[in-house]
C-alpha cells in the first residue's frame, strides 16, 4: 500500500482551498494558484489550428481549409482540493475474505482563460478574430490517483470540458527530473496527406507561415522550438512532468453532434512541465511550461488510409506562478480576470 493511500484513509473526504505543498496532491503540489504569462512573459502563448474553410468566389487558391494562428496570454487557476474521493472496490479473494479495496482520488480544480493578442490566418479570411478576445475557456480537474491493487499503468488523470462541446479524460503518469526536461519535437503536419510542403501545394497554407514565421516567431514546422527558447539562460533546479493522454487505457473525448460531422476531435496528448527556478539573489521561483496536441479529423486521406485527415491543433506556453491564492468568486471559485 502507497503512503499516499494510507494518508487518505486516515481522512474524511474534503472540498477545501488548495494549498502549495501539500503532500496529498502529489505530483500536483506546486500548482495551487495562479499561473500567468503577465507581466513576467507576455505573449508566449502560441496556439495553430486548421479549419475547414470554402474561400469566396474566385479565389485563386483554393484549399479547403484555413491555418490559423495565435498569440495569446493566459490565466491557469489551480483553486480547488476534493481529498479523499472513494471508488468502491474490492480484492481477490483470501482464505474466504473478500477485502475491500477502496480507490481514493486526489482532485484539484482548475480553470483556464486565454485571451487572444494577435490572429493571422491564411488564406485569409477576416475570421482571425480582435485583440483581446476570449479564445478558450476551460474548466477541469486533474486527478492524483491511487491504486490499492497495482494493477493500473496511470497515476495520474486530466478531466476537461470545453464550451465548444467537447469532454475529454487524459489518463498519464509524473516524473519528477532535477535540471532542465528535454522538450520533444512535434509534427504539426496533418496525416493523412504527403508531408512535404515544398512539393505538396496542398500544404500552400503551412508553407507560406514557414517561410514568413507568425510574429517573425512561430513557425507551424516547428511549433516546440519556441518552448526551448524560452528556457534558454534559465537556471532550472528541478522538473516535474505531467504527461496526459486521452489515447491510453479507458481514455477518450466526446463530442457533440456537429464537431463529429464538421471537425471531430479524436485524440488529447498533452505534457505538462512545472519547473523550479533559482533566481539571481538564490530564491526559487516556479514557472509551467506546456505543449497540447488535439487531434481534429476532416476530409477524406489522401493515401488511402482508413479515417479521415488528422489535423494537429498545438498550443505551447511559457508562464509563471504570480499568486499563491486565488480570488474566490460566486461558489468559492475564482474569478477569472481577463
Amino acid at each position: 500500500m502507497s503512503e499516499q493511500l494510507r494518508s487518505l484513509q486516515s481522512q474524511e473526504r474534503s472540498v477545501t482551498a488548495a494549498v502549495t505543498g501539500d503532500e496529498d496532491l502529489g505530483p500536483f503540489a506546486l500548482l495551487p494558484g495562479v499561473w500567468a504569462n503577465e507581466p513576467d512573459l507576455p505573449g508566449r502563448g502560441w496556439n495553430m489550428i486548421a479549419l475547414p474553410f470554402g474561400p469566396p468566389e474566385g479565389a485563386t487558391f483554393r484549399p479547403a481549409y484555413r491555418l490559423l494562428l495565435h498569440q495569446y496570454n493566459e490565466r491557469l487557476i489551480f483553486s480547488l482540493v476534493d481529498k479523499a474521493v472513494p471508488n468502491r472496490g474490492i480484492g481477490p479473494v483470501a482464505d474466504g475474505v473478500t477485502p475491500n479495496a477502496d480507490q481514493l482520488l486526489v482532485a484539484l480544480d482548475y480553470e483556464q482563460g486565454i485571451n487572444q493578442l494577435v490572429g493571422e490566418d491564411f488564406p485569409s479570411s477576416g475570421l482571425a478574430g480582435q485583440p483581446g478576445g476570449a479564445i478558450h475557456h476551460e474548466p477541469g480537474l486533474f486527478l492524483n490517483m491511487s491504486d490499492p491493487l497495482n494493477e493500473d499503468s496511470v497515476d495520474i488523470a486530466r478531466l476537461a470540458t470545453i464550451p465548444h462541446g467537447d469532454s475529454v479524460l487524459g489518463l498519464g503518469t509524473a516524473v519528477v527530473e532535477d535540471g532542465p526536461a528535454t522538450v520533444p519535437p512535434v509534427n504539426a503536419l496533418p496525416l493523412g496527406v504527403d508531408q512535404d510542403i515544398e512539393a505538396n501545394p496542398y500544404l500552400a497554407p503551412y508553407k507560406h507561415f514557414h517561410d514568413n514565421p507568425f510574429r517573425s516567431l512561430f513557425d507551424p514546422t516547428d511549433p516546440t522550438a519556441l518552448l526551448e527558447v524560452a528556457n534558454e539562460g534559465v537556471d532550472i533546479i528541478r522538473t516535474t512532468k505531467l504527461e496526459f493522454d486521452s489515447t491510453v487505457s479507458t481514455g477518450g473525448i466526446s463530442n457533440i453532434p456537429f464537431i463529429v460531422r464538421q471537425a471531430n476531435a479524436s485524440e488529447m496528448k498533452s505534457t505538462f512541465w512545472i519547473q523550479e527556478v533559482r533566481r539571481e539573489d538564490g530564491g526559487t521561483d516556479l514557472r509551467l511550461q506546456y505543449v497540447q496536441v488535439v487531434q481534429l479529423d476532416f476530409f477524406p486521406r489522401f493515401d488511402g488510409g482508413p479515417g479521415r485527415i488528422k489535423w494537429p491543433h498545438v498550443s505551447i506556453n511559457t508562464m509563471t506562478k504570480v499568486d499563491e491564492t486565488p480570488v474566490p468568486g460566486p461558489g468559492g471559485y475564482p474569478v477569472m480576470a481577463a
